[in-house]
C-alpha cells in the first residue's frame, strides 16, 4: 500500500472529509464505524479496501467560472457552498481527466469563450464531465453549456484534440435551465460516437453522458463480484435485479443464472439497460419499466416465485412499502448491495422482524479519503 499523501486544498474543498487520516487508519475508522451500526445482526467481515487508494474517480466533474479580476477557474463547489475552488489535479481524481479540464480552461480564452454565469444569465461554458473507461481506457469528453450555439466548434474541438489525441468522443450537452443539475436533456455529438465503452466483472457496458455507472469501477468489481459470490448461484435459480438502472449487476449475475428480470422506473436507464445485455449476449435476463415493488407484489399475486432478489437502492434506502414486498415475494435470499450503512441499518431491522436473517456481510472502501463506505449483506428466509 501506497505511503498516504496529503491533499493542499483539503481545507477549502471538503470533498474528503478523512485528510487527516492515513489509509490505513480510514479502512480501520469505517470497520469500527460499520461493525457498531451492524454488529447486532452478526460478524461483519474485513472491509476490502485498495491497494493503491488515489486516482479512482473515473467520473470527473468540473464547474467553470471567473473570479472577481475575471481569471477563469475550474474545479470543485466547496463543500456547502457554490463557490468554486480552482484545481488542477485532484488526489482521487483520474490524472488524466484532470489534465484534460485544465487544457480546456486554457483554450477557453484563446477562442474568446467564457464561463457561464449564473447570476447575470452571461457565458457559455458551464461544466466539463469526462468520463474514462477504466479498462478500455476510451475517454469522453461532455462539455455543458448554456446555449446551443458553438461559437469556433470544430477549431475548439481539433485543438483539444491535439492536445489529447486519446480522447474517443465529445458531446456538447446543453443546459439552459436555472438548476443546480449539471446535465441538461439534449447531447450532440461534435466528435466521435457519443459514448464510450468499457469491461467490468468481464461483460462490456456502453457509457454515454447521462449512463449511471460507478465511478470507482476497480472496486465496484469486487463488490459485485462479493454479492455473486454471496448469492450462491448454481445457474438454475430465477433472480429478481431490484433497482437495476442500466442492468450492470444483473447481466453480471445472468452468466451464472437460470433467469433474471431487472426492474426499473426510469425508462432511458431500461433502453441502455436492454442494449447492454443485447452486446453482452445475455439472453436470460429482461428488464421491465416498472416500480420494483409493484412488480414484485404483482408477481407474488400471480403465484410467481423467486430464488434471489439484488437490492442497490439508492443512499436513502428503500422505504417499507419496497421491504415489505420482498417479504410478499419471499425470495430464498436476499442480496442488499448498501453505500449507505445508517440506511441499511433501518432496512435490515425490517426484514429481520419480517423473517429474514443475517448471513453474511462485509463492507467495501468505495470511496477513500471519504466518509462514505459501502456493504454487501446476504439474507436468507428463515425455515
Amino acid at each position: 500500500m501506497q505511503e498516504t499523501k496529503r491533499c493542499a486544498l483539503a481545507k477549502k474543498c471538503g470533498g474528503c472529509q478523512l485528510q487527516n487520516m492515513d489509509y490505513p487508519r480510514q479502512l480501520k475508522f469505517k470497520q469500527a464505524k460499520v461493525e457498531k451500526l451492524l454488529g447486532r445482526f452478526g460478524r461483519v467481515g474485513k472491509i476490502v479496501g485498495m491497494e493503491n487508494p488515489y486516482h479512482y474517480r473515473c467520473k470527473v466533474q468540473a464547474a467553470f467560472g471567473t473570479t472577481r479580476g475575471g481569471k477563469i477557474i475550474s474545479g470543485v463547489y466547496q463543500s456547502s457552498s457554490h463557490r468554486i475552488v480552482n484545481v488542477d489535479s485532484c488526489m482521487i481524481e483520474d490524472e488524466k481527466a484532470d489534465e484534460i479540464i485544465v487544457t480546456i480552461r486554457n483554450l477557453l480564452p484563446k477562442f474568446k469563450l467564457r464561463p457561464y454565469n449564473e447570476d447575470t444569465g452571461v457565458g457559455f461554458l458551464r461544466h466539463v464531465l469526462i468520463r474514462k473507461g477504466y479498462n478500455s481506457g476510451q475517454i469522453l469528453v461532455v462539455l455543458v453549456t448554456a446555449s446551443s450555439v458553438f461559437p469556433s466548434k470544430n477549431n475548439f474541438v481539433s485543438a483539444l484534440l491535439k492536445a489529447h489525441p486519446e480522447i474517443t468522443t465529445v458531446v456538447q450537452n446543453i443546459n439552459s435551465k436555472h438548476t443546480n443539475l449539471v446535465l441538461g436533456d439534449i447531447n450532440k455529438t461534435v466528435y466521435g460516437d457519443g459514448y464510450i465503452e468499457d469491461s467490468l466483472c468481464g461483460c462490456t457496458f456502453r457509457i454515454s453522458p447521462q449512463s449511471f455507472y460507478q465511478v470507482n469501477p476497480a472496486q465496484t468489481e469486487r463488490l459485485y463480484s462479493l454479492a455473486i459470490e454471496y448469492a450462491g448461484l448454481t445457474g438454475k435459480e430465477r433472480v429478481i435485479d431490484a433497482y437495476c438502472g442500466t442492468g450492470t449487476i444483473g447481466i453480471i449475475a445472468s452468466k451464472q443464472a437460470g433467469e433474471v428480470i431487472g426492474a426499473e422506473l426510469n425508462s432511458s436507464a431500461v433502453r441502455d439497460a436492454k442494449s447492454n445485455a443485447a452486446r453482452n449476449g445475455a439472453d436470460n435476463i429482461r428488464f421491465i419499466c416498472a416500480d420494483a415493488g409493484e412488480f414484485m407484489r404483482d408477481m407474488a399475486q400471480a403465484g410467481e416465485k423467486a430464488d434471489v432478489v439484488f437490492m442497490d437502492p439508492p443512499r436513502a434506502g428503500s422505504d417499507k412499502r419496497f421491504l415489505s414486498s420482498v417479504v410478499t415475494l419471499a425470495p430464498d435470499k436476499v442480496v442488499y448491495i448498501s453505500c449507505n450503512p445508517e440506511t441499511l441499518e433501518r432496512d435490515l431491522r425490517y426484514l429481520v422482524a419480517n423473517g429474514y436473517e443475517v448471513k453474511k456481510m462485509r463492507p467495501v472502501d468505495m470511496f477513500p479519503f471519504t466518509l462514505h463506505c459501502e456493504m454487501v449483506v446476504m439474507l436468507t428466509k428463515f425455515a
